[in-house]
Protein backbone atom coordinates (compact mmCIF):
# COMPACT_ATOMS: atom_id res chain seq x y z
CA UNK A 1 0.00 0.00 0.00
CA UNK A 2 3.37 2.29 0.03
CA UNK A 3 2.24 3.69 -3.49
CA UNK A 4 -1.43 4.86 -2.66
CA UNK A 5 0.19 6.34 0.83
CA UNK A 6 2.44 8.33 -1.73
CA UNK A 7 0.22 9.47 -4.01
CA UNK A 8 -2.55 10.48 -0.91
CA UNK A 9 0.37 12.50 0.63
CA UNK A 10 0.85 14.59 -2.53
CA UNK A 11 -2.94 14.87 -2.48
CA UNK A 12 -2.55 15.43 1.08
CA UNK A 13 -1.30 18.76 0.25
CA UNK A 14 -3.91 19.85 -2.03
CA UNK A 15 -6.52 19.02 0.94
CA UNK A 16 -4.26 20.87 3.85
CA UNK A 17 -4.37 23.43 1.30
CA UNK A 18 -8.35 23.67 1.17
CA UNK A 19 -8.32 22.98 4.43
CA UNK A 20 -6.21 25.80 5.37
CA UNK A 21 -8.71 28.40 2.69
CA UNK A 22 -11.70 27.47 4.78
CA UNK A 23 -10.70 26.32 8.18
CA UNK A 24 -13.21 23.59 7.97
CA UNK A 25 -12.78 19.89 7.15
CA UNK A 26 -16.59 19.24 6.05
CA UNK A 27 -16.06 22.21 3.22
CA UNK A 28 -12.39 20.93 2.43
CA UNK A 29 -13.81 18.13 1.59
CA UNK A 30 -16.14 19.47 -0.88
CA UNK A 31 -13.20 21.84 -2.20
CA UNK A 32 -10.68 18.98 -2.22
CA UNK A 33 -13.47 16.50 -4.36
CA UNK A 34 -13.61 19.07 -6.76
CA UNK A 35 -10.37 19.60 -7.88
CA UNK A 36 -9.46 16.11 -8.12
CA UNK A 37 -12.83 15.47 -10.21
CA UNK A 38 -11.63 18.52 -12.40
CA UNK A 39 -8.04 16.74 -12.75
CA UNK A 40 -9.80 13.17 -13.22
CA UNK A 41 -12.10 14.67 -16.07
CA UNK A 42 -9.38 13.91 -19.05
CA UNK A 43 -9.44 10.42 -17.66
CA UNK A 44 -13.46 9.73 -17.49
CA UNK A 45 -13.64 11.42 -20.92
CA UNK A 46 -11.19 9.51 -22.32
CA UNK A 47 -12.93 6.39 -20.80
CA UNK A 48 -16.33 7.88 -22.42
CA UNK A 49 -14.78 7.55 -25.94
CA UNK A 50 -13.08 4.35 -25.35
CA UNK A 51 -16.38 3.05 -24.36
CA UNK A 52 -18.21 4.45 -27.68
CA UNK A 53 -15.37 3.17 -29.97
CA UNK A 54 -15.62 -0.09 -28.41
CA UNK A 55 -19.30 -0.06 -28.85
CA UNK A 56 -18.40 0.99 -32.26
CA UNK A 57 -16.56 -1.76 -33.02
CA UNK A 58 -18.07 -4.51 -31.86
CA UNK A 59 -20.48 -5.39 -35.05
CA UNK A 60 -17.31 -5.35 -36.61
CA UNK A 61 -15.13 -7.78 -34.09
CA UNK A 62 -18.07 -10.30 -34.56
CA UNK A 63 -18.27 -10.09 -38.46
CA UNK A 64 -14.60 -11.08 -38.31
CA UNK A 65 -15.31 -13.47 -35.51
CA UNK A 66 -17.98 -15.24 -37.66
CA UNK A 67 -15.68 -15.43 -41.01
CA UNK A 68 -12.67 -16.15 -39.37
CA UNK A 69 -13.76 -18.14 -36.78
CA UNK A 70 -12.20 -21.77 -37.52
CA UNK A 71 -8.75 -19.80 -37.78
CA UNK A 72 -7.52 -18.34 -34.96
CA UNK A 73 -3.98 -17.11 -36.54
CA UNK A 74 -5.56 -15.44 -39.35
CA UNK A 75 -8.85 -13.72 -36.65
CA UNK A 76 -5.92 -12.11 -34.68
CA UNK A 77 -4.30 -10.80 -38.04
CA UNK A 78 -7.75 -9.23 -39.18
CA UNK A 79 -8.64 -7.98 -35.68
CA UNK A 80 -5.21 -6.20 -35.38
CA UNK A 81 -5.79 -4.92 -39.25
CA UNK A 82 -9.47 -3.71 -38.11
CA UNK A 83 -7.61 -1.88 -34.66
CA UNK A 84 -5.05 -0.27 -37.40
CA UNK A 85 -7.79 0.89 -39.52
CA UNK A 86 -9.81 2.50 -36.59
CA UNK A 87 -6.47 4.24 -34.86
CA UNK A 88 -7.07 2.20 -31.41
CA UNK A 89 -4.95 -0.01 -29.57
CA UNK A 90 -5.96 -3.46 -28.30
CA UNK A 91 -4.51 -2.23 -24.49
CA UNK A 92 -5.83 1.41 -25.18
CA UNK A 93 -8.15 1.51 -22.36
CA UNK A 94 -6.10 0.22 -19.72
CA UNK A 95 -4.08 3.27 -18.62
CA UNK A 96 -7.23 5.59 -18.80
CA UNK A 97 -8.53 2.97 -15.72
CA UNK A 98 -5.60 2.51 -13.96
CA UNK A 99 -4.66 6.33 -13.23
CA UNK A 100 -7.97 7.19 -12.35
CA UNK A 101 -7.36 4.14 -9.84
CA UNK A 102 -4.40 5.27 -8.20
CA UNK A 103 -5.79 9.05 -7.73
CA UNK A 104 -9.22 7.62 -6.17
CA UNK A 105 -6.97 5.57 -3.53
CA UNK A 106 -4.40 8.32 -3.07
CA UNK A 107 -7.69 10.48 -2.08
CA UNK A 108 -8.67 8.12 0.66
CA UNK A 109 -5.34 7.93 1.81
CA UNK A 110 -5.04 11.99 2.43
CA UNK A 111 -8.68 11.55 3.91
CA UNK A 112 -8.12 8.77 6.17
CA UNK A 113 -4.26 9.88 7.56
CA UNK A 114 -4.67 13.76 7.64
CA UNK A 115 -2.11 13.99 10.15
CA UNK A 116 0.86 11.95 8.11
CA UNK A 117 -0.91 13.13 4.58
CA UNK A 118 -2.02 16.41 5.24
CA UNK A 119 -0.24 18.07 7.85
CA UNK A 120 2.79 15.61 6.90
CA UNK A 121 4.00 15.16 10.63
CA UNK A 122 6.70 12.77 11.82
CA UNK A 123 5.13 9.42 11.16
CA UNK A 124 6.75 7.44 13.46
CA UNK A 125 5.63 10.48 16.46
CA UNK A 126 2.15 9.86 14.53
CA UNK A 127 1.91 6.08 15.01
CA UNK A 128 3.68 6.36 19.00
CA UNK A 129 0.59 8.69 19.76
CA UNK A 130 -2.11 6.49 18.43
CA UNK A 131 -0.77 3.21 20.05
CA UNK A 132 -0.90 5.35 23.13
CA UNK A 133 -4.66 5.42 22.88
CA UNK A 134 -4.56 1.70 23.55
CA UNK A 135 -3.63 2.65 27.08
CA UNK A 136 -6.14 5.35 27.75
CA UNK A 137 -8.77 3.37 29.28
CA UNK A 138 -12.30 2.55 27.73
CA UNK A 139 -10.47 4.14 24.61
CA UNK A 140 -9.24 0.25 23.20
CA UNK A 141 -12.74 -0.69 22.23
CA UNK A 142 -13.44 2.40 19.87
CA UNK A 143 -9.56 2.89 18.27
CA UNK A 144 -9.78 1.58 14.96
CA UNK A 145 -6.10 1.09 13.34
CA UNK A 146 -6.65 2.35 9.79
CA UNK A 147 -8.63 5.14 10.99
CA UNK A 148 -6.46 5.69 13.69
CA UNK A 149 -5.13 9.27 13.20
CA UNK A 150 -8.96 10.63 12.67
CA UNK A 151 -9.14 9.06 16.19
CA UNK A 152 -6.05 10.95 17.54
CA UNK A 153 -7.87 13.87 16.52
CA UNK A 154 -10.67 13.19 18.42
CA UNK A 155 -9.14 12.65 21.74
CA UNK A 156 -6.06 14.95 20.91
CA UNK A 157 -7.94 18.00 23.00
CA UNK A 158 -8.03 15.74 26.34
CA UNK A 159 -4.23 14.47 26.18
CA UNK A 160 -2.14 17.33 24.20
CA UNK A 161 -0.51 18.91 27.90
CA UNK A 162 0.34 14.98 29.12
CA UNK A 163 3.93 14.76 29.06
CA UNK A 164 3.98 11.77 26.41
CA UNK A 165 2.59 14.28 23.71
CA UNK A 166 4.48 17.15 24.54
CA UNK A 167 7.73 14.89 24.70
CA UNK A 168 6.94 13.91 20.84
CA UNK A 169 5.59 17.16 19.53
CA UNK A 170 6.43 20.62 19.22
CA UNK A 171 4.38 23.33 20.37
CA UNK A 172 3.69 24.94 16.87
CA UNK A 173 2.77 20.90 15.61
CA UNK A 174 0.58 20.90 19.41
CA UNK A 175 -1.30 23.64 18.33
CA UNK A 176 -1.86 22.97 14.75
CA UNK A 177 -2.90 19.73 15.86
CA UNK A 178 -5.77 21.68 18.27
CA UNK A 179 -6.61 24.13 15.84
CA UNK A 180 -7.31 20.93 12.89
CA UNK A 181 -8.95 18.99 15.37
CA UNK A 182 -11.73 22.10 16.43
CA UNK A 183 -12.68 22.31 12.38
CA UNK A 184 -14.33 18.86 11.93
CA UNK A 185 -18.08 20.45 12.86
CA UNK A 186 -20.39 20.30 9.67
CA UNK A 187 -23.67 21.51 9.39
CA UNK A 188 -23.91 19.77 13.60
CA UNK A 189 -22.16 16.74 12.13
CA UNK A 190 -18.92 16.13 14.04
CA UNK A 191 -16.89 14.67 11.31
CA UNK A 192 -14.80 12.78 13.44
CA UNK A 193 -18.10 10.64 14.91
CA UNK A 194 -18.47 6.98 13.80
CA UNK A 195 -22.20 6.78 12.87
CA UNK A 196 -22.69 3.44 14.28
CA UNK A 197 -21.67 4.82 18.54
CA UNK A 198 -24.31 7.02 17.97
CA UNK A 199 -26.63 4.15 16.79
CA UNK A 200 -29.52 3.97 14.00
CA UNK A 201 -32.09 6.74 15.19
CA UNK A 202 -29.21 9.27 15.26
CA UNK A 203 -28.95 11.56 12.15
CA UNK A 204 -25.17 9.93 12.06
CA UNK A 205 -27.14 7.25 9.98
CA UNK A 206 -27.73 9.59 7.11
CA UNK A 207 -24.14 9.24 6.15
CA UNK A 208 -24.41 5.64 5.82
CA UNK A 209 -27.82 5.80 3.80
CA UNK A 210 -26.22 9.30 1.43
CA UNK A 211 -23.52 6.87 1.04
CA UNK A 212 -25.52 3.78 -0.25
CA UNK A 213 -28.49 6.25 -1.85
CA UNK A 214 -25.78 8.57 -3.78
CA UNK A 215 -23.88 5.43 -4.87
CA UNK A 216 -26.94 3.73 -6.91
CA UNK A 217 -27.89 6.76 -7.87
CA UNK A 218 -24.24 7.62 -9.83
CA UNK A 219 -24.71 3.87 -11.14
CA UNK A 220 -27.72 3.30 -12.17
CA UNK A 221 -27.44 6.98 -14.17
CA UNK A 222 -24.13 6.44 -15.93
CA UNK A 223 -25.51 2.91 -17.09
CA UNK A 224 -28.54 4.79 -18.63
CA UNK A 225 -26.55 7.57 -20.59
CA UNK A 226 -23.80 4.79 -21.43
CA UNK A 227 -26.85 2.36 -22.91
CA UNK A 228 -25.16 -0.27 -20.61
CA UNK A 229 -28.24 -1.01 -17.80
CA UNK A 230 -29.78 -3.59 -20.54
CA UNK A 231 -26.71 -5.87 -20.37
CA UNK A 232 -26.62 -6.73 -16.94
CA UNK A 233 -27.30 -9.97 -15.88
CA UNK A 234 -27.64 -12.11 -13.18
CA UNK A 235 -24.15 -11.64 -10.54
CA UNK A 236 -23.79 -7.92 -12.38
CA UNK A 237 -26.64 -6.43 -11.64
CA UNK A 238 -26.83 -8.05 -7.75
CA UNK A 239 -23.08 -6.23 -7.36
CA UNK A 240 -24.09 -3.63 -8.39
CA UNK A 241 -26.03 -3.35 -4.88
CA UNK A 242 -23.53 -5.05 -3.02
CA UNK A 243 -21.14 -2.84 -3.27
CA UNK A 244 -22.95 0.24 -2.54
CA UNK A 245 -24.08 -1.78 0.55
CA UNK A 246 -20.75 -2.67 1.49
CA UNK A 247 -19.78 0.98 1.17
CA UNK A 248 -22.30 1.51 3.47
CA UNK A 249 -21.53 -0.59 5.86
CA UNK A 250 -18.38 0.58 6.16
CA UNK A 251 -19.14 4.35 6.18
CA UNK A 252 -21.89 3.04 8.76
CA UNK A 253 -18.18 1.45 10.81
CA UNK A 254 -15.73 4.84 10.24
CA UNK A 255 -15.44 8.25 10.89
CA UNK A 256 -18.05 10.53 9.76
CA UNK A 257 -15.11 12.24 7.53
CA UNK A 258 -14.27 9.69 5.13
CA UNK A 259 -17.96 8.97 4.67
CA UNK A 260 -18.64 12.23 4.01
CA UNK A 261 -15.94 12.53 1.71
CA UNK A 262 -17.28 8.92 -0.20
CA UNK A 263 -20.92 10.72 -0.20
CA UNK A 264 -19.56 14.15 -1.98
CA UNK A 265 -17.36 11.86 -4.72
CA UNK A 266 -20.48 9.80 -5.82
CA UNK A 267 -22.73 13.62 -5.56
CA UNK A 268 -19.88 14.96 -8.48
CA UNK A 269 -19.70 11.58 -9.99
CA UNK A 270 -23.61 12.33 -10.81
CA UNK A 271 -22.58 15.72 -11.63
CA UNK A 272 -20.07 14.49 -14.26
CA UNK A 273 -22.23 11.84 -15.32
CA UNK A 274 -24.66 14.09 -16.80
CA UNK A 275 -21.84 16.45 -18.41
CA UNK A 276 -20.26 13.49 -19.99
CA UNK A 277 -24.19 12.17 -21.37
CA UNK A 278 -24.84 16.17 -22.59
CA UNK A 279 -22.34 16.94 -24.21
CA UNK A 280 -20.17 13.24 -24.92
CA UNK A 281 -23.05 11.00 -25.28
CA UNK A 282 -21.57 7.34 -26.56
CA UNK A 283 -24.23 7.48 -29.52
CA UNK A 284 -23.09 11.09 -30.65
CA UNK A 285 -19.41 10.45 -30.33
CA UNK A 286 -19.99 6.83 -32.19
CA UNK A 287 -22.02 9.07 -35.13
CA UNK A 288 -19.41 11.99 -35.05
CA UNK A 289 -16.06 9.38 -35.38
CA UNK A 290 -18.43 7.73 -38.39
CA UNK A 291 -18.77 10.84 -39.88
CA UNK A 292 -15.29 11.84 -39.58
CA UNK A 293 -14.40 8.16 -40.78
CA UNK A 294 -16.34 8.56 -44.03
CA UNK A 295 -14.95 12.03 -44.59
CA UNK A 296 -11.62 10.64 -44.38
CA UNK A 297 -12.08 7.95 -46.73
CA UNK A 298 -14.48 10.14 -49.19
CA UNK A 299 -10.66 12.48 -48.39
CA UNK A 300 -8.82 10.06 -49.85
CA UNK A 301 -10.32 8.51 -52.99
CA UNK A 302 -10.31 12.21 -53.93
CA UNK A 303 -6.97 12.24 -54.29
CA UNK A 304 -6.46 9.14 -56.29
CA UNK A 305 -5.79 10.24 -59.50
CA UNK A 306 -8.45 8.64 -62.54
CA UNK A 307 -7.30 7.69 -66.16
CA UNK A 308 -10.49 8.20 -68.04
CA UNK A 309 -10.69 6.08 -71.58
CA UNK A 310 -13.05 7.68 -74.19
CA UNK A 311 -16.30 5.35 -74.53
CA UNK A 312 -15.88 5.18 -78.06
CA UNK A 313 -12.48 3.99 -78.71
CA UNK A 314 -13.09 1.37 -76.43
CA UNK A 315 -16.16 0.35 -78.76
CA UNK A 316 -13.87 0.90 -82.09
CA UNK A 317 -11.66 -1.92 -80.24
CA UNK A 318 -14.29 -4.12 -79.52
CA UNK A 319 -15.01 -4.27 -82.86
CA UNK A 320 -11.84 -4.41 -84.40
CA UNK A 321 -11.18 -7.73 -82.28
CA UNK A 322 -14.66 -8.95 -83.78
CA UNK A 323 -13.82 -8.53 -87.11
CA UNK A 324 -10.80 -10.18 -87.29
CA UNK A 325 -12.31 -13.36 -85.36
Amino acid sequence: MGIFNFFGSILGYVLWAAWFLVKNFGLAIIIFTIITKIVMFPFSLKQQKQMAKNARMQKKQQELREKYGNNKQKLNEEMQKLYQREGMSMGGGCLTSIVPMFIMLGVFYAVAYPLTNMMHLNAENIKEATNYLNTIPGFISTANSTYSEISLIEVFPKIADTSFITGLFSPAEINSILDFSNSFNFFGFNMLTTPSSMGIFSWYFLIPVLCFVTSIASQVLTMRINGTGQQMQGCMKIMMYVLPLFSAWIAYSVPAAVGFYWIMSYVFMLFQSIVLGKFFNPVSIVAKEEAQHVALLELKEAQVQRIYAPANNNANNANGKKKKK
